[in-house]
């Protein structure tokens, strides 16, 4: 975590939407990048649901049906994948519930459940201010503050600490309450305090935390209940503990309970004298409690005044969500104002990035020209861009660099909150449209009809270039070749390809392929078919989990390379698949990418990047890239070079946050066309018959001359794939010149299921002209999650 000076806290200021009222007392959850708040209140209770769309900056308002609750606050509010529950919290002033209410975020429905009461005791009575905790297939509730008065205008304040247990069922509704029997000295009773759970990754059992609350005064004091053992204690902790507080946030990132805001003693040296009419103010001081080693860490104190307005100002019952490793915050009372009808709200919207990005995914392959790339790589969660990085063996030539053709890298500053940051950022992809689109993305083949030059690394992740045969006059005895080498009359070649998505490297059987005919270098890239719906009433979520939107209507784009769901059963990942071969004539050089320079290519905002050009480093310079806290360097300083036709380059990307550049990611290496080819088929579609599936596509776009056939590959299963999952292999099961193919039932018997991403059987087709063979486009025809029936 950055040091309390370092703390880049970012405040939303552009966003769009119906943007919710001030409040104070509201709840929020996280489904994957939606934070989903209900509840709170400021001139009376709110009721209505509010979703806040993190990745497109968007407020909306789903339209809720069903059992719709009455307005709530200081409520419980826990997320179980794609539903939400809400127990109890104040109805209005005086009157407190018990009720509980269970959202389907898929549907938005909303219906009111009854648990069964505990079989010995009462079931829990009306309350607010409690904790609500979910863990597996229970939620488990603590304490909170009921009116012992029937006259909800007399309020008699009871402050709880009972325990009880919620068991869900699995998907929608719930078993019921139960009473478990704790062991050790039980928490005082206590409202507004906080509770979050937590288990180790390796070993331990799970842990409910509960700090502070109020019982009259603000309590700083922490316990632990063991859930298995169901046994209360007191840890021990180091550190700083922060001041008493309540109606603060606790939230958890890893190992770490970060604790937010809340209200503390007006002077917390006179804390033992505090009385039950003492002063007490709100707080913006931040603190977090590392949960493996109970140590305390302050981030920002109490006494830190911040002139600037760099931060959240001090605050009190506002809501905290965390999505991925970073904490957004909203609203919530300043606590300045203190009388009961003129409570004043922050209206603000804040995040911090706790701790720097993962790093992404390797670089992906979606196209690949004479002198540019077009490159994708998975997208990170909470994000402000991307750096992505390029080397290449061949010496690095100063280009020219007139002032107009520099100028749109200049260095900048990202907001990823700002309606049109994806024009500032530099060199970013400005085409991607935001309707849904329907990707097709080909593999690339480069070949090479010169010495085989062999290329690999002592790094396992790096990937492995050999030559294959490509072209028109043996690419034939090729594969009879292969086929006589390998594993008879299911094997065409065994082809160490990437694994889509996932795990860059390539696996090269060392006697897959006799060294006579090979005699070129091919360079495939992957290209898939997706889609994904554009809806204008915001986002819902599925089953599944997954995140889709109102309108299902969908459209062909072959340039937009979105991140989307499927089209029917067929889906695609543009990831970089190297046909490579290793002979034995050739032994293999090594090459470490780390002992060429890294040349910058650019800052982008999206996770996909047109490369033509790099950027070079000035003399002695090793990198330009370190940025502190996402600034950006200026690129329009620095010279470019141009990319080379028929050349290999080594690419790396890195994600940026708040807290500056992460770890980059494991080097992929693609290889520029050389002109001449054909290009990779298009619109491949797949539908059942009765022999097995129909496989058609369109002729490439660009035939460069006249096609004189096309050949369709299946992934098959082999002892090579058990072994090693991201070594594919493939058998050729179509040559000529229409462009379908029937693929039997009994071809389909003998395919390989790729596990990479969700089931899925892998076609590859390629088309050749006078020249060879061009790139390839390869479909994953999804396969659900039984992997014994290809055509279920």
């Amino acid at each position: 975590m950055a040091a309390p000076s370092l703390l880049n806290w970012r405040r939303v200021s552009s966003f769009t939407g119906p943007v919710p009222r001030a409040r104070h007392g509201h709840r929020a959850v996280a489904i994957r990048e939606l934070m989903i708040i209900f509840g709170g209140g400021n001139e009376g209770i709110a009721d209505e649901l509010h979703v806040y769309n993190t990745v497109t900056n968007q407020w909306f308002l789903p339209a809720v049906r069903g059992d719709i609750p009455p307005g709530c606050a200081a409520h419980g509010f826990v997320c179980d994948g794609t539903r939400i529950l809400v127990f109890g919290g104040m109805v209005e002033y005086g009157r407190y519930s018990n009720e509980l209410y269970e959202l389907q975020a898929s549907r938005w429905l909303w219906k009111k459940v009854k648990p069964h009461a505990p079989s010995s005791g009462l079931p829990p009575c009306p309350r607010l201010g409690h904790s609500f905790s979910l863990y597996g297939n229970k939620c488990y509730l603590f304490g909170g503050l009921a009116n012992e008065s029937e006259d909800s205008n007399n309020n008699v304040p009871r402050y709880l600490n009972d325990f009880y247990e919620l068991e869900l069922q699995h998907g929608s509704g719930v078993v019921g309450w139960s009473i478990p029997v704790t062991k050790g000295i039980v928490p005082s009773p206590r409202e507004s305090h906080t509770a979050v759970i937590y288990c180790k990754k390796d070993s331990g059992s799970p842990k409910m935390y509960v700090f502070g609350g109020m019982c009259g005064a603000r309590l700083d004091d922490l316990w632990q209940l063991d859930l298995e053992t169901m046994s209360w204690s007191k840890p021990e902790t180091k550190g700083t503990v922060p001041l008493p507080r309540s109606l603060h946030t606790a939230s958890v990132i890893g190992n770490k309970m970060y604790i937010f805001g809340g209200w503390v003693p007006h002077k917390g040296e006179n804390i033992e004298a505090s009385s039950h009419d003492c002063e007490w103010k709100c707080t913006s001081s931040f603190s977090y409690l590392n949960l493996d080693t109970a140590e305390w860490t302050t981030l920002v104190s109490d006494s830190q005044e911040d002139k600037k307005n760099s931060r959240p100002r001090p605050r009190a019952g506002h809501c905290a969500v965390a999505i991925g490793t970073r904490l957004y915050f909203w609203s919530g009372r300043d606590g300045y104002r203190k009388a009961l009808n003129s409570q004043v709200c922050c209206k603000d919207l804040w995040y911090l990035d706790t701790e720097k990005p993962p790093a992404p995914s390797q670089v992906q392959l979606i196209k690949a020209t004479t002198n540019s790339f077009h490159v994708k790589w998975d997208e990170v969660p909470t994000v402000e861009g991307y750096l992505l990085q390029l080397n290449t063996d061949l010496p690095y030539q100063a280009a020219s660099s007139d002032s107009s053709a520099a100028t749109n890298m200049q260095g900048v500053r990202m907001d990823p909150h700002k309606q049109d940051s994806n024009s500032i950022i530099p060199n970013s992809i400005n085409d991607i449209m935001n309707s849904a689109k329907t990707e097709h993305t080909a593999m690339k083949v480069t070949s090479v009809k010169n010495k085989p030059d062999l290329k690999s690394s002592t790094d396992s992740n790096a990937v492995l270039h050999s030559p294959l045969a490509t072209n028109a006059s043996n690419h034939n005895s090729c594969m009879v070749d292969m086929l006589r080498k390998n594993e008879g009359p299911h094997t065409s070649a065994n082809i160490g390809v990437l694994s889509s998505c996932l795990d860059l490297r390539t696996v090269i059987p060392e006697t897959s392929v006799s060294s006579t005919v090979c005699s070129a270098q091919t360079m495939v890239t992957q290209q898939t078919i997706k889609t994904e719906s554009s809806s204008t009433n915001g986002a819902v979520v599925k089953d599944e989990t997954s995140l889709t939107t109102f309108s299902t209507k969908s459209e062909v784009d072959e340039t937009c390379a979105l991140p989307a769901t499927k089209i029917s059963r067929v889906e695609t990942h543009a990831a970089a698949m190297p046909f490579s071969k290793e002979t034995s004539s050739n032994p293999v050089t090594t090459t470490k990418a780390g002992e060429r320079q890294w040349c910058d290519v650019g800052i982008f905002k999206n996770n996909t990047a047109l490369v033509s050009q790099f950027y070079l480093l000035p003399k002695g310079k090793q990198s330009i890239s370190k940025i502190g806290n996402a600034d950006v360097p200026d690129y329009s300083l620095l010279k470019k070079q141009d990319l080379v036709p028929g050349t290999g380059y080594r690419f790396r990307v890195a994600a940026i946050n708040g807290c500056g550049i992460g770890p980059f990611s494991k080097i992929s290496e693609f290889k520029t066309c050389i002109p001449g080819f054909p290009g990779a088929p298009s619109a491949v579609r797949i539908s059942k018959n009765v022999e097995g599936i129909h496989l058609s596509w369109e002729p490439p776009t660009s035939p460069s001359g006249n096609i004189l056939e096309y050949s369709a590959y299946l992934a098959i299963r082999t002892a090579q794939i058990q072994d090693n999952p991201s070594q594919l292999v493939f058998m050729r099961i179509y040559c000529g010149l229409k462009t379908s193919c029937i693929v039997t039932t009994g071809q389909l018997a003998n395919a390989h299921i790729d596990y990479t991403s969700r089931p899925a059987i892998v076609f590859r087709i390629s088309a050749k002209n006078e020249k060879g063979y061009g790139p390839a486009t390869q479909v994953r025809w999804l396969q659900g999650n039984n992997k014994k029936t290809p055509l279920n």
